[in-house]
């Protein structure tokens, strides 16, 4: 019983245990539970939209990554770049399976908040995404959307404007309109209707989004403002760029407003068409839409880029007339666009759809051309395409390269899904042997561009055979017949040119197209003919900044004959169809395009027609070859330098060619770097580029039926094979002094050579046959120019363009420079990049660029300046000028890009020229100082022989005062007499400057600022006696004593045997005057600019900077700068590279007025020969005016370049005499007030500056070949050295010097005193023991007393020193 009950204790016990653990599991789970509902409660909060805040960048960051997280299945959120300020451009894309890529889905975007203070479009496309999100599966609408459509929202694209902005705000200031660096995006992107290049460095939004478009190919778009309440559609701007009222109709004009409609008629407002809003009342638009540039011109905007660039039709769309509302207006603004927003986006399935295959396989790239509609599309990486289209019937057909055409016709669009229409298209294959006529007006199989062309250019349904759609199912056509209208124009004729033949057809054709064709001249070949260059472009004569320069080259081994007539025909098919062909058109347009047909007309003249593979006429006059007349990296070629090399590496310099082609015959291939190998032997020589230089060669290639194949020649060369029709240089076999490899290793520019034929002369009557063939290669080749990147280069203080700075690409060791006004072309295949962007002067700029297939990707840098403040160089407060600022500006656009030619035009005068004797001479300049008395003063130097005057004119703001901070400029001419053109030069020089004073503000200002000295005529005697069309006569070349002034020069009285002629007298004296910063001397006899020095010195001190003086001049003249010097009167040689040299080299001789001028003036000077005949007939004289006009006004430019600055103590006290010492060598002294100023050629200089009493200073200085002087201020701390040591040591020794004879004396004081003591005991001992001593004294009076003295009481213990010491006493 009791162990019953303790057994039913027991069950019970157990019972209520169980319970409990029940409850308290129930209890647990029932927290859990509720925790749980708290948490899922709390995340859906979070997600939940209330309609009733702004977020900013921290809470939408926060928002799109919940919804991101939340609906993963199909939301995906990403960055597709940065802003100024580093915040994320965010992009959510909602699609089924967002993570991957896949066909079949048309992409749509959405892009609200471009203006920072437009706000309500960043919240909708915010409630637009949790919208779609969360009706995903609860609205069959929505869900088809997502699944069928691939949709990309970025709901700000401006997040640093927006953080600018203040709500409330309906008129919206404009720190918060645009971005950090407070550019207006919509302002940014590239204009079809502007030759400039936007600067993407300051707008990294717009680069990002530029990116962003060509990468994915969208179809529609919708750009989404604020402002007022409407649908604008393209195009945003016009070609006059009106400032409203002028309506930019794009090719799909109907579309457009029909899909601006579909936005409009569900918006309650907007399609009102009176957005009623209170800063524009009366304000309205019919139907709420509008044509952009009919509203008002729009340049730079996203929505024209979009059209034109790549396959997205965008339309904006304004949603508000308060463009930052208060958060309670968000509701309402979201429920009225809500509809409009999802009713656009299912316009993205609208049209015609489907895929381009080859036998299965994707094409991408195809054209998708619609009749009658100027707007094409492509394919994408799948094949697929979208063609939005309105309902109706189309023609339509896909053009790809290597492959037939295909047109389809009558395909029927309906109102809602898109039709679907598939190709299949069949590769191109062309009878290597077939000769096709080219006189047919009908082609079998038109080219891809004559498709396109007729599509383009022509409204009339093409006649094709008709083809019943089947929808949804492929359809495979053949290809169909066109009308021939309009076709290209072909070359009407095909012959062979001999050299006058073809110098009257390229001025024929430079004579009947002067808009777009221009003919110059390189040089000349051995026996005089002229190397004419047709350049086709827009604007043919001038480099147009960001337009890339191309160049042909043909004939330069003479026998080689086909790339002569190709080039001709090229030149013939461009000029006939420009502005009919838009192909031909848009290449004219957008590049500069130089075509040589003939580098040796000397051989082709010797050779033979029908000459297959033989050697007459190869080489030059010469019998050189110049293909191997080039300098080389490898070999050292002994050959001398033929002046049509020398003419081709002078164009080369002289242009920023980037892409070329050598034309050549022989074989059947396309050769690229290198050409020969370092050890010479044939093997594959890989030059850095080797990818894009492959790239290249195919492009070319492919093009041509024949060559391609690789089987270039059969029958003469059985065993020749070149995989796809190229062949690396080296690798077929060594060629050293090449001309492509000097192209690429010594300019920007890269050269392949094309071997056009087996036969090297065929007849005449194959020459069609070799046009057919090439003609789509030789435009193709030319595309390739816009490939890979380009930009500019430039001041970030004032946008200028930098010259010459280096473009270098990581990984590849070949960097390019920057034209001259800062642009610059770089090729390279796909990829991603790291760019950095350098030039002396600057810190450099590295950036990444992404390449593709598509065109050049723009990378634009901005340097910032190594600044004279910032090296030290202007002490702390100082205040730079205003004045002085815009100045330095004048000086870098006169160095820049075209600002000296327009200088040139803008300065035209009246003149009658002729040659003026000494009286007349003397009248004009008389003259000028009546006419012109404020800014001229008329001096006389001295006087000749015969007591003629001789005259220097000043032209200043104030003439006749000395001014020391301005630079002064001395030009002289007529130091031989028998040569007056440069006086005749300087007269009309003078005259020009001062008829244009106050009337042009450029000259204006040169005057201002410079201090211009005349010397029209140092040997007015001589050229009395000159005769005039004499070209070597020496009548008039020294002055009335017979002596050449020009070695009359001497400094030193050693050096002087005799007096010096009056004329050098007065000379000297002028020089002397040591105030004077550059001369520039006219003589004449050649075309050569000469520095110092004439006397025969083994090495020039400064000579960079004194060559660099003379090559502006060079630089600036149309045909020195050609190095072709050479004179049938003077023996010269022809070959002067950039027709600079060292005035001894040309002939040496002692006492030369610029040799005095350098050793004793403190001043360089330059000696420019005008031409070759000395004395030329008066009819020449305009030419050479118009020669060296530009040249003259350049060194009223240079002479404000270099170093300038002041020299002055800590007081600012100024120092004169202090002496300025630039790299260890050339030295000026300063003038009144401490200023000084130097020339330097570009680069980075030491300064070091010495005066009496005053410690040495050194400072370093940056000149640039476009910047005015950099300027500096040197102050000077009183020197405290002694006997050249510092004077803190020489104190300190003389004070320790002091110290120790001070000690010194104070012991011999001590020693001295001693011994006086011990004396006075002595005596004091003498008087004790007088009468003691008396006798003994008397005994030796005979001796000396002092010697008793010494003898009798000296002390034992006295050493000898003080013995000695004492017997001196």
């Amino acid at each position: 019983m009791a162990h019953k009950r303790k057994s039913e204790s027991a069950t019970k016990k157990l019972r209520v245990s169980l319970f409990v653990s029940f409850v308290c599991v129930a209890v647990h789970l029932g927290v859990a539970d509720a925790r749980l509902r708290r948490t899922r409660s709390a995340s859906t909060s979070q997600t939940v939209e209330n309609y009733d805040k702004y977020y900013n960048y921290v809470d939408l960051t926060r928002r799109l990554r919940s919804y991101a997280q939340k609906f993963s299945h199909i939301a995906n959120l990403s960055s597709i770049g940065q802003s100024v300020q580093g915040r994320e451009l965010w992009v959510m894309r909602i699609t089924m399976d967002p993570h991957t890529e896949s066909p079949g889905k048309p992409r749509f975007k959405y892009v609200g908040n471009m203006h920072g203070d437009e706000t309500v479009s960043r919240q909708v496309l915010v409630y637009l995404v949790e919208y779609l999100l969360t009706k995903y599966q609860e609205e069959p609408r929505i869900a088809k959307l997502v699944n069928t459509t691939d949709i990309y929202i970025m709901p700000s694209m401006n997040p640093d404007g927006f953080e600018m902005s203040k709500e409330g705000v309906c008129g919206g200031p404009r720190g918060g309109r645009n971005n950090a660096n407070n550019k207006d995006l919509n302002r940014s992107f590239p204009d079809q209707y502007s030759n400039k290049t936007p600067n993407l460095d300051s707008v990294p939004e717009v680069m990002a989004v530029i990116r962003w478009i060509l990468d994915k190919q969208f179809i529609l778009s919708g750009n989404l403002h604020g402002g007022t309440v409407v649908a604008s559609y393209p195009f945003d701007d016009s070609a006059t760029h009106e400032q409203q009222g002028h309506y930019s109709q794009s090719p799909d004009d109907s579309l457009f407003r029909n899909l601006a409609l579909v936005y409009a008629k569900n918006h309650p407002v907007m399609k009102t068409g009176q957005p009623n809003c209170s800063d524009t009342p009366d304000e309205m638009f019919k139907d709420g839409i509008t044509n952009g540039a009919q509203w008002y011109d729009v340049p730079g905007g996203m929505q024209d880029y979009n059209y034109i660039h790549a396959n997205c039709l965008e339309i904006t769309f304004e949603l508000s007339c308060c463009k930052y509302p208060p958060a309670s207006e968000l509701h309402k603004e979201w429920n009225l666009n809500k509809e409009s927003l999802l009713a656009f986006i299912e316009q993205v399935h609208i049209g015609v759809r489907g895929y381009v295959k080859d036998s299965g396989s994707a094409v991408t790239n195809a054209s998708i051309v619609v009749a009658g509609i100027r707007h094409n599309l492509t394919t994408g990486i799948y094949g697929d395409y979208y063609r939005l289209l309105l309902p109706g019937v189309y023609n339509i057909t896909v053009v790809a390269t290597g492959y037939t055409p295909v047109t389809v016709n009558n395909v029927q669009v309906l109102d809602g899904n898109a039709t679907e229409l598939n190709f299949t298209l069949e590769p191109v294959v062309i009878e290597p042997n077939l000769a096709i006529n080219v006189t047919q007006t009908t082609p079998t199989t038109p080219s891809a561009i004559d498709i396109i062309h007729t599509f383009l250019w022509s409204n009339d349904t093409p006649h094709t055979t008709d083809s019943q759609l089947v929808t949804s199912a492929e359809t495979k056509s053949t290809p169909t017949s066109l009308s021939p209208e309009p076709q290209p124009v072909q070359p009407p004729e095909f012959r062979h040119h001999n050299y006058a033949d073809m110098e009257l057809f390229l001025r024929k054709y430079s004579s009947e197209f002067p808009s777009i064709a221009h003919l110059y001249s390189i040089g000349r070949s051995v026996e005089n003919k002229e190397l004419y260059v047709m350049v086709i472009s827009d604007n043919p004569t001038v480099h147009e900044h960001g337009e890339p320069e191309f160049k042909y080259v043909g004939n330069m081994h003479g026998n080689e004959v086909v790339g002569r007539e190709l080039l001709l025909n090229l030149i013939e098919y461009l000029c006939l169809n420009y502005g009919t062909d838009q192909e031909v058109t848009e290449l004219v347009n957008n590049t500069r395009i130089h075509i040589l047909p003939s580098m040796n007309p000397d051989g082709y003249e010797k050779a033979n027609e029908g000459d297959v593979r033989g050697y007459r006429g190869r080489n030059n006059s010469n019998n050189y070859d110049l293909n191997r007349n080039f300098p080389d990296q490898f070999a050292t070629i002994k050959d001398p330098r033929q002046p049509e090399t020398i003419a081709m590496m002078n164009w080369l310099k002289s242009n920023p060619f980037v892409l070329s082609a050598n034309l050549h015959g022989g074989s059947l291939v396309v050769n690229y770097p290198f050409d020969d190998d370092e050890e010479g032997k044939t093997r594959y020589s890989k030059s850095p580029d080797d990818k894009i230089f492959q790239q290249l060669s195919r492009t070319y290639s492919q093009e041509n039926p024949l060559m391609h194949n690789g089987h270039p020649c059969v029958n003469l060369y059985p065993g020749e094979y070149f995989t796809d029709g190229i062949t690396n240089g080296a690798s077929w076999y060594n060629v050293a002094g090449g001309m492509q490899d000097w192209n690429y290793l010594n300019t920007n520019c890269f050269e392949v050579t094309i071997e056009l034929g087996c036969v090297k002369y065929p007849w005449a009557k194959d020459l069609p046959n070799y046009w057919e063939q090439n003609r789509r290669s030789l435009l193709q080749f030319i595309h390739q120019v816009h490939y890979g990147i380009k930009g500019n280069v430039s001041d970030i203080r004032d946008g200028m363009g930098i010259p010459n700075a280096t473009i270098q690409v990581e990984g590849i060791d070949h960097n390019i420079t920057t034209a001259h006004t800062g642009d610059y072309w770089r090729l390279l295949v796909p990829g991603t990049y790291s760019i950095t962007a350098s030039a002396h002067g600057y810190q450099p700029v590295t950036t990444y660029a992404t390449v593709s297939k598509n065109g050049a990707e723009v990378v634009d840098f901005r340097l910032t300046r190594l600044h004279s403040e910032a090296n030290g160089l202007w002490p702390s407060g100082h205040q730079h000028n205003p004045s002085e600022e815009e100045f330095e500006s004048l000086i870098k656009y006169l160095s820049l890009g075209q600002g000296l030619e327009q200088l040139v035009k803008s300065t035209d005068t009246e003149n009658s020229f002729r040659f003026r004797g000494y009286k007349e001479l003397s009248a004009v300049l008389r003259g000028l100082t009546l006419n012109f008395p404020k800014i001229t003063s008329l001096q006389s130097l001295g006087h000749s022989v015969e007591f003629r005057t001789i005259w220097a004119l000043e032209i200043s703001n104030n003439p006749g005062v000395s001014e020391p901070s301005k630079p002064k400029v001395r030009f002289v001419a007529g130091i031989h007499g028998n040569a007056p053109v440069g006086t005749e030069l300087l007269l009309e020089f003078a005259a020009m400057l001062c008829i244009n004073y106050g009337k042009n503000l450029v000259i204006s200002r040169l005057v201002n600022e410079t201090t211009i000295v005349i010397v029209p005529s140092i040997n007015p005697d001589g050229r009395e006696q000159a005769v005039e069309k004499q070209c070597t006569s020496t009548q008039g070349f020294t002055n009335t004593h017979g002596k050449d002034l020009d070695t009359d020069f001497f400094g030193n009285a050693s050096q002087r045997l005799v007096e010096p002629q009056p004329e050098t007298r007065a000379i000297m004296d002028m020089i002397l005057d040591k105030g004077y910063t550059l001369s520039v001397a006219l003589d004449g006899g050649s075309l050569v600019a000469t520095y110092p020095y004439d006397k025969p010195v083994q090495s020039v001190e400064n000579e960079g900077t004194l060559k660099y003086l003379a090559s502006v001049y060079a630089n600036n003249h149309p045909k020195m700068h050609l190095g072709n010097t050479a004179c049938s009167n003077n023996g010269q040689t022809n070959n002067i590279p950039d027709g600079v040299m060292r005035a001894a080299e040309r002939q040496s001789h002692m006492g030369s007025m610029k040799d005095f001028s350098m050793d004793f003036g403190q001043c360089p000077e330059i000696t420019v020969y005008t031409g070759c005949c000395v004395f030329p007939p008066t009819e020449q004289l305009a030419t050479l005016w118009a020669e060296n006009k530009r040249p003259l006004l350049s060194m009223l430019v240079e002479v404000h370049k270099g170093v300038r600055g002041v020299v002055r103590d800590k007081s600012g006290k100024p120092i004169v005499g202090a002496i300025v010492v630039m790299n260890g060598g050339v030295r000026v002294v300063t003038a009144e007030g401490g200023y000084f100023r130097a020339l330097l050629a570009p680069g980075n200089h030491n300064i070091e500056a010495v005066a009496d009493g005053y410690q040495q200073q050194r400072q370093e200085v940056v000149v640039s070949s476009y910047e005015a002087a950099s300027s500096v201020i040197i102050e000077f701390d009183m020197d405290h050295s002694i006997f050249g040591l510092p004077r803190e040591f020489v104190v300190a020794s003389a004070a320790a010097s002091m110290t120790a004879l001070v000690i010194t004396a104070c012991i011999i004081w001590c020693v001295c005193a001693a011994k006086s003591n011990r004396q006075k005991d002595g005596f004091h001992r003498l008087r004790q023991h007088r009468d003691e001593y008396d006798d003994e004294i008397r005994l030796t009076s005979m001796g000396s007393k002092k010697s008793l003295l010494a003898h009798e009481f000296q002390d034992e213990s006295e050493s000898d020193e003080d013995t000695l010491y004492a017997n001196k006493i």
